[in-house]
């Protein structure tokens, strides 16, 4: 069987459970919504073995993407809890969760890329990402071989190009083009 060959149950286990918790988080991303509302979805840092959340602030975290490293939104338990900040269309961020395995040494890290449209989201990581992943020649799944991109490739919705098309207007406007 892949599980016994390629990661032990437990490590499988964490992933699923940081997948699960992520993909709590990507379903609440719409403009309108507080960065308050996504961190309430992730657990407690006692809940997976941290004292407080300053121990465990970067392990369940979403962070603006742009010129700098983070930048708004930051979404953390640590800080979204008091501090919210609301979701405009346009923003692009990363949104990483954590969960430790029950072996006590392994755990499982993953994250997403996401784009905030006018009605939604749109998740623009490329590298496939819904399972946990065995590095090597080929890449594998509990669930067999898999492809190195997404199996579901759409293209940008209509959404999206009218922001990036809105944000290179301005851009030429901006520099004097």
């Amino acid at each position: 069987m892949l599980r016994d060959r390629f990661g032990s149950h437990a490590l499988v286990d964490a992933y699923k459970r940081c997948r699960d918790y992520l993909d709590a988080a990507i379903s609440l991303v719409r403009p309108g919504r507080q960065t308050r509302e996504i961190a309430e979805v992730w657990p407690k840092a006692q809940e997976f073995g941290f004292p407080d959340e300053e121990a465990a602030f970067g392990l369940q975290y979403g962070h603006g993407i742009g010129l700098a490293i983070w930048e708004k939104p930051v979404i953390s338990r640590l800080v979204s809890l008091e501090h919210s900040y609301e979701i405009k269309p346009g923003m692009v961020f990363a949104l990483e969760t954590f969960w430790p395995s029950k072996d006590g040494w392994s755990a499982a890290r993953i994250e997403e890329e996401i784009v905030v449209t006018e009605t939604g989201h749109e998740i623009i990581t490329r590298f496939p990402a819904e399972k946990l992943l065995v590095a090597g020649a080929h890449y594998y799944t509990v669930g067999g071989p898999l492809p190195t991109t997404r199996e579901v490739d759409p293209a940008p919705s209509a959404d999206v190009i009218s922001m990036l098309e809105a944000s290179a207007r301005k851009e030429t406007l901006v520099s004097g083009d």
